[in-house]
């Protein structure tokens, strides 16, 4: 089959890591990571050990990614009680504020009712500048994201849905006319709860997997286009941690999101002019993202192979998917008109500071 021509793709959350957590990822592996899996473009979550909740963090994350970077690279910014007093000095070097209501990795876990008051009443309210409020907000925390969203007048993104229950309310505020988009994550689509016995340690994220019945939910969501976008959560952690007494939560997903997409594609579960949407239109709409001239990932739509550890960029060295058939794959990325990878070898970096 012929090669078939993409834009630089974009995903809106991922986890690089740098600094405080580099044994994981660090941002020359994370951005290889992301070229090889035809994203040009990625946007970087608070939420590492020294977490980017003031300016003097988020400029030294800008500081250690200068000239280091193979694909252009933003920031989102940190809610906390302290972060707050920063907000107008920050919200034009970030594209999103990331709160996150349940626990997850990292200590910027937020449930003061007064300080997430605080926090979405001093939110900039008129984008580009600062960019949504964006919630880890699982199952009942959900309302309260919404409920304070809509009290402020907030743009709002809910990160990795995963049950009907969140999809649905969703769908209600939307046609409500609610400035509210959301995100799914690829293991959340391709992989359910029935996979943790074979997977063990290496299924554990947050959001958890779930039942087929909330998957199905997420794939007609899909379709439907309750969804706005793909966002692969790219949660890198090493095997000795994913093996620990006290396993960490978290899967990378950078070069496994576009294969598997594709291979939805072959399937016919989803069309390519769909997929193109959730990983490169909305996210590009929805964050206020410039444009990349002259870039462009090239993929043999008919190609099949397996996904295996050794063939990847990410310094974690594993994937939830080892061993998983898919139909698709990059051949070449060009950003900015310069070939960045031959589908074997990737070259720069030729990245630049979003």
């Amino acid at each position: 089959m012929a090669n078939i021509k993409l834009p630089g793709l974009i995903d809106p959350h991922v986890h690089l890591r740098e600094p405080g957590a580099i044994q994981k990822e660090d941002f020359q592996t994370g951005t290889k990571a992301a070229i090889a899996g035809g994203f040009t473009m990625i946007l970087d979550m608070p939420n590492n050990p020294i977490a980017t909740i003031s300016p003097q963090a988020l400029q030294e994350k800008i500081k250690l990614a200068k000239d280091r970077i193979f694909c252009d690279v933003g920031f989102h910014f940190g809610a906390s009680k302290e972060s707050i007093q920063y907000f107008p000095k920050i919200k034009n070097k970030v594209w999103g504020l990331k709160v996150y209501m349940n626990l997850t990795t990292g200590d910027l876990l937020m449930e003061d009712d007064k300080i997430l008051e605080s926090v979405f009443s001093s939110w900039p309210k008129n984008p580009p500048a600062g960019g949504p409020i964006i919630v880890h907000a699982e199952g009942d925390t959900l309302g309260k994201a919404i409920a304070l969203a809509k009290k402020f007048g907030n743009q709002l993104h809910v990160a990795h849905v995963s049950l009907k229950r969140e999809i649905e309310q969703i769908k209600v505020v939307k046609r409500e006319g609610m400035n509210i988009t959301c995100e799914v994550t690829p293991h959340h689509l391709f992989l359910s709860e029935e996979d943790l016995g074979r997977l063990g340690p290496y299924g554990m994220m947050k959001p958890p997997l779930e039942s087929k019945d909330n998957q199905a939910a997420l794939w007609q969501a899909l379709i439907d286009g309750t969804i706005d976008m793909i966002g692969s959560d790219h949660a890198p952690h090493t095997k000795e941690e994913k093996q620990g007494e006290k396993p960490v939560y978290g899967v990378p997903g950078l070069e496994t999101t576009l294969p598997l997409l594709l291979t939805a594609v072959n399937d016919g579960r989803l069309t390519i002019e769909r997929m193109i949407e959730l990983t490169y239109t909305n996210p590009r709409k929805v964050f206020d993202l410039p444009e990349q001239k002259d870039t462009f990932v090239e993929v043999d739509l008919g190609e099949s192979y397996v996904i295996e550890e050794n063939n990847l960029q990410t310094k974690c060295g594993w994937s939830p998917f080892t061993g998983m058939k898919v139909k698709g794959k990059v051949k070449k990325v060009v950003l900015r008109g310069q070939l960045i990878f031959d589908g074997q070898n990737i070259f720069g970096p030729y990245g630049q500071i979003l």
